[in-house]
């Protein structure tokens, strides 16, 4: 028998899936397959996958779309649903029915129609029941929807929605349960609230609810004391629902004789992180967490393209998530996310599954790793995740046990990339640009692109390595910060040049005929200021690039053997001290000192390496737009949108201009701040004329204080050294025309990019960064003060401004402010000459 013709949109495809089921338009929540999921809507597919797996879900059927002609069932579909009414009422103890709406775009993360669409309870008559199917289905032609839609930038469109018919509980108590806090986000407690009787009452407003609360990890409940009982078992599934449908839930209940029935589940809309029309990303609205984006700022400035944060949001590693939370036995939170264009770690997870590692200290387990994500204020507090101790020794702790192993394993596997990874790029570039057919190039990339790829970026982490941090430390404790900073400022010489300051030396010895041009864009024409973005054109594309490099490098008077034979007298003065002092352990330290510096070398290696890949990744999908419509446009598409637009659908590409329109407007906006604590919206936070460059609290509003506090700037130690000069704010590298030699360099954070203009600076000093960080690491070999991680740096200091930067100590004293004619009060040092000073190495 046919399908009655009509066109379903975006669903025409789901609708033919079922051409070869059509005896079964109605289908039971038992039987429903996976590829007529679709078909059932939102609540349909969601009671039936409960149903399926075992919740307390009361018994009931879906009448698909199709089973209806102009709103009206036909008389097959008919013939099936008194089938079904007869099983059910055979079955269950339950003699009457509950019919509801079930949109096929409802209770997703972004859109619910809550009380948009009719439901009508206890119904027992087959004529009543065909007619509140009639009356359910027609609420979709309503006024409040059409206002619904307009409201939530919704298509114009009628709905297309199947019906469910349920066996009805008669509720001693029902309600809803939040399993996050839906105003705040605080995944420590839930919220609910509830009536006695059935819920309807409730929606309708008919009857007044009771609240509740249950914190977690236990459950422990405050609220009436006719709830204690079930509550228990509500706990129980609240947890378990967000473990098996993976986020947030709020949840419909409702208890008879003593047992508890789920009514409804749905993600909570009001902690959705994506909207799919626009490719906005937001991943601080999925709850209260606290967000760091110091390395993710250094490997990637600017906002990111859809197609880029989408692959930063799929990085699976045997089977393994780590962008999820799952990846550390935590379910159902990001690990690593996207706010507004730009990467964060979810630093309330990471701390949440190490504070049992130091005694449940959350201060005491930021200060341990504070050299990889930097520091956090004080009074900045860490919302935490529930995990409860059984859950962390079963789950958490083999977690990361296993995580460090994989680690290991991958390090081990470094060399052989490394050796082999530049001949794997060539091959795949030619064999990309000779594809002519779309879906084989999609073939392509799930194949062989993906798996690589992903395969470098862990071997990109694994290469980290906590060494020089761990001899810091140590070398603190015997020498002092300063002497343990100037020890580890030569791994170059340790070993061999670090690859940060690679595109430096190496660029030098093209100026002075020692390398061929050729030589040294096979070298670094992958690598630049913007290399995590894969829209952004690599220097490689550019045939002008290294002539333009040339030619400002021979604006930098000095000779880059100068600056490292400073810094390599200052370390050689510093270890005779050492020596002197520690004559025992002179040759434990040199060797540890070499390991240091063989495990640094070793990074740099692998990330170069992996930043090559991702070049790779830049020519798919510049191939992927040449093969389709798409063209320079595929970037604002996420991956799996490339692949679907490769294989024939390519209904998203309507939704390129709204997505162009998102991302230029995030790119007009200053840089966010490197520490965000709860939700955060960029359009609101950069209109504030106060709003700090920092930090966002969401719950503390803190404004920015005045620019001419005395108070010196305090940041990480990133070099040892003592400058005065002048500073040269640099918001981005493009814009460092007018930065002179000899001035102070000020900015957000820097990365490989920006290695060029280090021997112009007197000094360094970032808002991001930690010890560990680019501008920390080539300051210290190229022998230049730096202090990083200050976070206002850029707040407070001016263009012009006179400063102190004393590298060793991690501090900036202002001095003398450029619109002023005197030094500050703080200021004890008269006559300043009007060159940078080195007042001491």
């Amino acid at each position: 028998m046919p399908l009655h013709c009509r066109r379903y949109g975006e669903n025409d495809r789901l609708f033919k899936i079922c051409a070869t089921r059509i005896y079964f338009m109605i289908i039971s929540f038992q039987k429903l397959a996976k590829e007529e999921e679709r078909l059932a809507g939102g609540k349909g597919r969601i009671l039936s996958k409960l149903f399926r797996m075992g919740y307390r879900v009361p018994d009931g059927f879906i009448i698909l779309p199709e089973a209806f002609v102009d709103d009206e069932l036909t008389m097959e579909a008919c013939a099936q649903v008194w089938a079904q009414l007869v099983r059910l009422r055979r079955e269950s103890k339950e003699k009457t029915f509950v019919v509801r709406s079930s949109v096929l775009c409802e209770d997703t993360a972004m859109a619910s129609f809550a009380s948009e669409f009719e439901s009508v309870l206890d119904v027992d008559t087959d004529e009543e029941i065909r007619q509140a199917i009639h009356f359910v289905r027609r609420s979709r032609h309503s006024a409040s929807v059409r206002t619904f839609n307009q409201e939530q930038a919704l298509p114009a469109t009628e709905h297309e929605l199947a019906v469910v018919v349920q066996c009805l509980i008669r509720a001693e108590y029902s309600g809803v349960l939040f399993t996050v806090d839906p105003v705040t986000g605080d995944q420590m407690r839930m919220t609910g609230n509830f009536i006695q009787g059935l819920g309807e009452d409730q929606v309708s407003g008919r009857a007044t609810p009771q609240t509740f609360t249950l914190a977690r990890p236990k459950g422990t409940y405050s609220g009436p004391v006719e709830l204690e009982k079930p509550v228990r078992a509500l706990y129980r599934n609240a947890c378990e629902l967000e473990k098996d449908l993976g986020s947030a839930q709020e949840i419909k209940w409702a208890c008879a004789g003593g047992r508890l029935y789920i009514l409804q589940a749905r993600p909570i809309t009001t902690l959705s992180g994506y909207k799919a029309d626009t490719a906005e990303w937001n991943d601080s609205l999925t709850g209260n967490f606290l967000w760091l984006g110091t390395s993710m700022v250094e490997n990637a400035p600017h906002v990111l393209t859809p197609f880029s944060c989408s692959l930063r949001k799929g990085l699976v590693y045997n089977g393994v998530d780590f962008c999820d939370s799952s990846s550390l036995g935590v379910d159902g939170y990001p690990m690593l996310g996207i706010i507004s264009g730009r990467g964060y770690i979810n630093l309330s997870i990471l701390v949440s599954a190490s504070r049992p590692f130091f005694g449940g200290d959350t201060r005491k387990t930021l200060q341990q790793a504070s050299a990889w994500w930097g520091g956090t204020p004080q009074d900045v507090e860490v919302p935490l995740v529930p995990i409860s101790t059984w859950a962390w020794w079963t789950k958490v702790l083999p977690s990361l046990s296993r995580f460090v192993i994989k680690m290991a394993h991958l390090r081990k596997k470094i060399p052989q990339f490394v050796g082999q990874n530049l001949n794997w790029c060539a091959v795949m570039t030619e064999r990309i640009h000779q594809i002519e057919n779309p879906a084989e190039l999609a073939a392509l990339w799930r194949e062989e692109i993906a798996p690589y790829s992903n395969n470098a970026f862990f071997l990109a982490n694994a290469g980290v390595t906590g060494l020089p941090n761990r001899l810091e430390s140590v070398l603190g404790e015997m020498v002092g910060k300063e002497d343990a900073n100037a020890l580890l400022s030569n791994l170059s010489g340790l070993s061999s040049p670090l690859g940060s300051l690679g595109p430096l030396t190496d660029l030098d010895k093209v100026a002075r005929g020692e390398m061929s041009r050729e030589e040294y864009m096979k070298t670094y024409g992958h690598r630049g200021m913007n290399e995590n973005e894969y829209a952004w054109p690599r220097p490689l594309e550019d045939p002008n690039w290294i002539e333009q490099q040339l030619e400002e490098f021979t604006k930098t008077p000095l000779d880059i053997d100068v600056l490292f034979t400073r810094q390599q007298a200052a370390y050689t003065e510093t270890w005779e001290r050492f020596c002197e002092r520690y004559p025992r352990k002179v040759k434990q330290m040199r060797l540890r000192l070499k390991k240091a510096a063989l495990a640094a070398q070793q990074w740099e290696m692998v990330r170069s390496e992996a930043a090559r890949s991702a070049a790779v990744i830049r020519t798919f999908a510049r191939r992927a737009g040449a093969l389709t419509t798409a063209g320079e446009n595929v970037f604002y598409l996420t991956v799996d949108e490339v692949l679907a637009v490769l294989e024939g659908d390519d209904l998203v590409l309507q939704s390129l201009p709204m997505r162009k329109e998102t991302y230029d407007g995030y790119r007009a906006l200053p840089p966010y701040p490197t520490i965000i604590a709860g939700r955060f919206d960029p359009h609101q936070w950069a209109a504030d004329p106060l709003r700090r460059s920092d930090i966002f609290n969401a719950s503390v509003p803190d404004r920015a204080t005045a620019a001419d506090t005395n108070e010196p700037i305090s940041g990480f130690t990133g070099a040892f050294g003592i400058v005065e000069g002048s500073v040269r704010c640099v918001d981005c590298l493009e814009n460092n025309g007018h930065f002179q030699v000899g001035e102070i360099l000020v900015t957000t954070s820097t990365n490989i990019g920006w290695t060029l203009l280090f021997p112009r600076a007197a000094a360094i000093v970032t808002d991001v960064g930690t010890p560990q960080s680019h501008a920390a690491i080539a300051a210290r070999e190229l022998g230049i003060p730096a202090v990083v991680g200050c976070g206002n740096a850029t707040m407070r200091l001016k263009t012009g401004d006179r400063v102190r930067v004393n590298g060793g100590q991690g501090l900036v004293e202002i001095l003398e402010a450029a619109r002023k004619s005197k030094p500050r009060k703080n200021s004890k040092r008269k006559g300043i000459r009007e060159r940078p000073v080195m007042v001491n190495e």
